[in-house]
């Protein structure tokens, strides 16, 4: 009794104190083990290929979890589009047991491996850093390839929910923090301080918005605080990762409600140029709202959803602004188009990282606009032989819908596109609506032209009378 109050005056440790701080260390690293039983995860509803992959690396005498959003999306009856697996096997190791795999990354090293055109990707459990890891002036981490412990690997994952380990083969689900009390109280909250987690990678910041839109789940009141303030972090990370993760969020099948989010976290604002455009631009707010009401829709129907549309749908209103100061100016419609389209890419290319194909897709779907105009002799057949004559048709739908152009024009078509030879000839031979005095554009007044001094002949006088 004395020794142990000398020892705690004087601040040195006896054994007995550092064999109780070994077992608090070993019961925080030790994961709560759910059973079938408990966690009800659906087997049927676990992907084969990642089967296949934890299966081959438990054979070959290593750890391999299913891991992260597919866990938490099977814990919740849903069927993940993607599988990721985690294993204590380095890159290397994994690489050689899979006849098609790749390692890929710098920031951190992962492995593709293919099983056909599914990809399952392969990390290895992650570390606590030696040495510290390389990081900006405002704390982002650009690099780590730090290999570790699998509980330490729990604590570099973002949100509890996405922090559990599946074992297929005996169908177990470990839980280091919580994550599946916080899936039953449906609460977002992420591991460790919130500013310091943001400030290594300011993402997590887009990441929380997502899940809290995708699963209709409440962000942890700490989890939420700090965002506002750290918002403009994310002007430091590239634009290419930034562009990744919201190409996630608008082809999530709820991008209206994440970008609710967005704004509602003050996150929107010089995120990037669109977003700024997306939610407060008057003219194009119903045409926006359809279009991601629309690409929500083929999400959740399992539909194929092409980025370069949503993109075109999105910016298409800054197009029409500077599609129609190019027809003010003098410019024939036409090549007023396109130099609005070159304007609009030139600008948001940077900003948003698009990629080359994207674009062109968007300048493609843009420029068929006035050709749907043209119903006259052999041009709507001709239309008709153009590859992106669907992306095309669905945007001028959206057109009419929105009450930006008359929605005749759309039923004339879609009456074109599915009819047969005679239901064509007859269409044609429809007169098209002529445009009222309200709805046609102002036409540009030519200056006069001077008379020609040469002519033999003087100008007519005014003769009114």
């Amino acid at each position: 009794m004395i020794k142990k109050f000398i020892r705690k005056i004087l601040g040195v440790k006896s054994p007995d104190d550092t064999i109780d701080q070994g077992k608090a260390s070993a019961k925080k690293n030790k994961p709560k083990a759910l059973s079938a039983k408990e966690h009800g995860i659906d087997p049927e509803l676990v992907s084969n290929n990642a089967i296949r992959v934890t299966q081959t690396l438990q054979d070959n005498g290593f750890k391999a979890f299913i891991v992260g959003g597919a866990v938490r999306d099977l814990l919740l009856g849903v069927k993940p589009k993607d599988f990721d697996v985690a294993t204590d096997a380095t890159p290397e190791q994994v690489k050689r047991l899979f006849r098609r795999a790749f390692i890929i990354g710098r920031r951190f090293q992962i492995v593709h491996v293919m099983f056909g055109q599914d990809l399952i990707e392969v990390t290895t459990f992650r570390g606590a850093a030696k040495h510290e890891a390389p990081k900006d002036e405002h704390g982002r981490v650009l690099r780590d390839n730090t290999f570790g412990e699998q509980h330490e690997d729990a604590v570099r994952r973002d949100f509890t929910i996405n922090a559990m380990y599946y074992d297929p083969a005996s169908q177990t689900v470990l839980d280091y923090h919580g994550g599946i009390a916080d899936i039953r109280k449906k609460t977002l909250r992420i591991i460790g301080v919130p500013e310091l987690r943001y400030r290594e990678d300011p993402i997590r910041m887009l990441r929380v918005v997502r899940f809290a839109a995708k699963l209709k789940f409440t962000i942890d009141a700490e989890t939420r605080a700090p965002i506002k303030v750290m918002a403009a972090l994310i002007n430091n990370v590239p634009s290419a990762r930034v562009f990744d993760e919201m190409l996630k969020l608008l082809m999530s099948g709820h991008a209206m409600a994440c970008l609710q989010q967005l704004r509602k976290e003050g996150l929107h604002h010089g995120l990037m140029p669109l977003l700024d455009v997306v939610l407060e631009q008057p003219l194009g707010e119903r045409f926006v709202t359809l279009a991601l009401a629309n690409t929500d829709e083929r999400v959740q129907q399992g539909k194929t959803v092409s980025p370069g549309f949503l993109f075109a749908s999105l910016l298409w209103h800054q197009v029409v602004e500077k599609w129609e100061a190019y027809k003010v100016s003098g410019e024939l419609p036409i090549p007023a188009l396109h130099l609005a389209a070159d304007d609009v890419l030139n600008t948001q290319t940077d900003a948003l990282a698009l990629q080359r194909k994207i674009g062109t897709d968007m300048r493609d779907i843009w420029a068929m606009q006035p050709r749907f105009e043209k119903r006259i002799g052999k041009a709507p057949y001709k239309l008709l032989e153009n590859n992106r004559l669907r992306a095309g048709y669905d945007f001028l739908l959206l057109r009419c819908a929105s009450g930006e152009i008359d929605a005749e024009l759309g039923e004339w078509w879609t009456d074109f596109i599915n009819g047969d030879e005679q239901d064509r000839v007859r269409l044609l031979s429809i007169k098209p609506k002529a445009k009222t005095a309200e709805s046609a554009p102002a036409k540009k007044r030519r200056p006069r032209r001077s008379p020609n001094r040469n002519a033999s002949s003087k100008p007519k006088a005014d003769n009114a009378e």
